[in-house]
């Protein structure tokens, strides 16, 4: 199954006082991996989001199953797990490098609805063209 990636290196501002990164940091990283495949995949879509178009996330989710540390190598892979008329679900992994292994050391994942700005208010609008195309490759 094919994930996009998105490569990064821990720095010690993304760790607490015991020296782990702070979890927040987590859903931070799916938040830059699904801005950096926008960037990539679907940059007209990324112009529309500074006009009418909004990415609402309506959940979010990790699941922690061993702490990072600064310097640490983490790949996170982000898949397509549903798309709806308007709606999308991925799901990520979070993978240490460990010299030539990769360990999972996390899991998350976030429901997006896809809306317009029309005048006072935001309603529900049919997921662009380009991508949902772009999401497909990676389901």
């Amino acid at each position: 199954m094919r994930a996009y990636e998105y490569h990064h290196i821990v720095c010690f501002e993304e760790t607490n006082l015991v020296g782990n990164v702070y979890y927040t940091n987590h859903v931070l990283w799916q938040g830059r991996c699904r801005e950096m495949f926008l960037r990539e995949h679907a940059p007209d879509v990324a112009e529309e989001l500074t006009r009418d178009l909004r990415l609402v996330t309506t959940s979010c989710s990790c699941e922690y199953l061993t702490e990072l540390l600064a310097f640490d190598q983490v790949t996170v892979r982000m898949r397509l797990n549903e798309i709806t008329q308007n709606a999308i679900s991925l799901g990520f992994e979070y993978l240490r490098h460990n010299g030539e292994t990769l360990e999972l050391v996390a899991r998350g994942d976030q429901r997006i609805v896809c809306m317009q700005r029309d005048k006072d208010q935001i309603k529900p609008t049919v997921i662009p063209k380009t991508l949902r195309q772009a999401l497909q490759a990676y389901a």
